[in-house]
Formats: C-alpha cells, sequence, structure tokens
C-alpha cells in the first residue's frame, strides 16, 4: 500500500490549518486543562502541541512504511496488510464519527485511529501469535492526543478501534500462523528499531516534559 494519500491528506489539513487557525483557537482552551501530568515547556506551548500533532499524524506514514517492510521478513503480510488499509481508510474516507471535523483537527483524530489499531493489532498478535506485529509502543503519545482531543470523544474513538480490531479478528484469519513459527527475535527486533527510527515513540521525548511521570495516571 502506497502512503503518499495518507501524506497528501495531511499537507491539504495543514493548508487548512494554515489558513483558518482552527486546531490553534481548540488547543489554546484546552492547553489550559492539560493533565497535570504533561507539561508542555516554552512561552508557546499551543505552538508546541500542533508541532506535536503534525508529527505524530506524519508518523502513521512512517510507521505502515516500516511495518510493510518488517511484514515481509516476518511472513506477517496478513496482519500488516489489514492495519495499513485500514490506516489509510481513517485519513482517505474517515469514519462518519468524525463527520463534521476538519483540517489538522480531523488529521489528529484520524492519526489517533490509525495508532491505537496498532496497539490493538500488537496486543492481538502478541496474545495469540507469541510476537508483535510491530516492536512499537506509541501509549504516551497516544495519551497525549487522547488527552488533546478530549472526552468523552476520545473515549468514543477508543471504542470504535477496538470495534474495529474485533472484526478484523473475529474471523481468526490471523490465527494460522502458529506460535512456533518464526516470529521478530529480540536481535531482529534491535535491527529493525536501527533501521526504522520511526518505531521509537520519541515524540513525547522530544516536544513535551512529564511532570511525575508514571506516579501520575493520565486517565
Amino acid at each position: 500500500m502506497d502512503t503518499v494519500s495518507i501524506r497528501e491528506a495531511i499537507a491539504v489539513a495543514l493548508a487548512h490549518e494554515a489558513r483558518t487557525g482552527e486546531l490553534d483557537y481548540l488547543l489554546t482552551q484546552r492547553v489550559r486543562r492539560l493533565h497535570p501530568a504533561i507539561t508542555v515547556p516554552g512561552e508557546r506551548p499551543v505552538e508546541a502541541l500542533l508541532d506535536f500533532v503534525e508529527r505524530y499524524a506524519h508518523h502513521v506514514a512512517d510507521y505502515l512504511d516500516a511495518m510493510q517492510a518488517i511484514s515481509r521478513t516476518l511472513g506477517t503480510e496478513d496482519m500488516a496488510d489489514a492495519v495499513a488499509y485500514a490506516s489509510s481508510d481513517f485519513f482517505c474516507n474517515p469514519p462518519a464519527l468524525l463527520s463534521g471535523h476538519q483540517g489538522l483537527n480531523a488529521v489528529m483524530n484520524e492519526a489517533y485511529l490509525a495508532h491505537r489499531l496498532v496497539e490493538e493489532i500488537n496486543d492481538y498478535s502478541m496474545h495469540h501469535r507469541g510476537s508483535l506485529l510491530l516492536p512499537m509502543d506509541m501509549t504516551r503519545s497516544n495519551l497525549i492526543i487522547h488527552h488533546l482531543i478530549g472526552e468523552p470523544f476520545a473515549n468514543q474513538l477508543d471504542e470504535a478501534v477496538e470495534f474495529l480490531a474485533g472484526e478484523m479478528t473475529a474471523e481468526g484469519e490471523f490465527d494460522q500462523r502458529r506460535r512456533d513459527e518464526p516470529g521478530g527475535s529480540m536481535s531482529q527486533w534491535r535491527d529493525q528499531l536501527r533501521s526504522w527510527p520511526c518505531l521509537v515513540d520519541n515524540l513525547a521525548d522530544e516536544l513535551l516534559l512529564y511532570a511525575g511521570w508514571g506516579r501520575t495516571p493520565l486517565h
């Protein structure tokens, strides 16, 4: 699957944001109510958050490219293809749940759906196959975006992803590969992480500081 369409959708959203400042306005309201465990450094927190959202969205296309390359070496094309097409569809044919959302605000939601889908399928793959689909963990960045989206809508997006992941795995087609078939060893995953730095969740490390991370639950 080509990720050009995702990158094009992000470019259109950024142009919309430059014209309207819609997400800038929304984040200006929300930054005052961020969870106390999230501290945005600097004198321009909204700019930092907008940059974070943009990089988070681009990260979807980057990890899909990585996922498809890795899947060809590990024999996980079935899962990789399903996740890739579903993720692309979030951007190109957004679900009805996102009706009325535009520009970078919409892309933030679409990227969140895609990242959360990988989380769900990764958990499924580990439980049923004994190996990960991708050696990545975007939990921290996903939690930040969850709070930027705001509740209860972010919870609705989580429910939609969980439903979709359930549908994708319900027929058992992903279970045909046995646990004793080749998977990603630790040394293989280290090689993949060196080859594909986008698999490391350094977005939060680079852009945000955490006050008491690990001590204050982000719920």
